[in-house]
């Protein structure tokens, strides 16, 4: 297992413009890594919407690369999403997934199937075009080039401890962010 916000600080140096989508525990770390908080759209309080919303993003902005973090406990909450994902294939959409076996922002209860599920295999069943897993931050490092060069839709596990986390204060609830979505997609489409 590797250090989550350790890895996400690996991908915030490579992210450019890309919109990054969080929530719950990966909105809170990424918040301590992200240099583009303009381009960051959290949606805390949306548990297992994300890669919904991200799809959406990315169909909308095919010209826009999207990034969306999202947990194993939210995505186990919404798993036809990658089926969803998969169909439509937007090219310009990663979704990274912290696996840590745990709803760290209840208290870090076990998810259903920890430490069977494999999510990159699920993905790739559905029709993503490529999903990868990492479990030490230096693979991360020496395949975050090759993991982001590629068409998508990719997934990418990222397996993390689980930090037996509380949600965080401070982070905009999914309606507070909806006026910030609105506001970055009215200054793409104006460019």
């Amino acid at each position: 297992m590797m250090d989550g916000i350790a890895a996400l600080g690996i991908l915030a140096k490579e992210r450019g413009d890309a919109v990054v989508v969080t929530h719950m525990s990966t909105g809170h770390d990424w918040s301590k890594v992200s240099t583009r908080g303009e381009l960051d759209l959290n949606l805390s309080g949306a548990m297992g919407k994300a890669s919904s919303f991200g799809l959406g993003m990315a169909l909308a902005r095919p010209d826009v690369k999207v990034w969306v973090f999202d947990g194993d406990g939210s995505l186990l909450m919404n798993l036809g999403s990658l089926v969803t994902v998969g169909a439509m294939a937007p090219r310009n959409m990663v979704h990274f997934v912290y696996e840590n076996d745990a709803y760290d922002t209840t208290g870090g209860q076990p998810t259903p199937g920890a430490g069977r599920m494999d999510f990159a295999a699920i993905a790739r069943g559905a029709g993503y075009a490529r999903a990868f897993s990492f479990e030490s931050l230096e693979d991360l490092q020496n395949r975050v080039k090759e993991v982001l060069a590629g068409d998508g839709p990719t997934l990418v596990v990222l397996k993390v401890p689980s930090g037996g986390r509380r949600p965080p204060a401070g982070l905009p609830r999914a309606a507070e962010s909806f006026a910030h979505i609105r506001e970055l997609l009215a200054q793409r489409v104006a460019r």
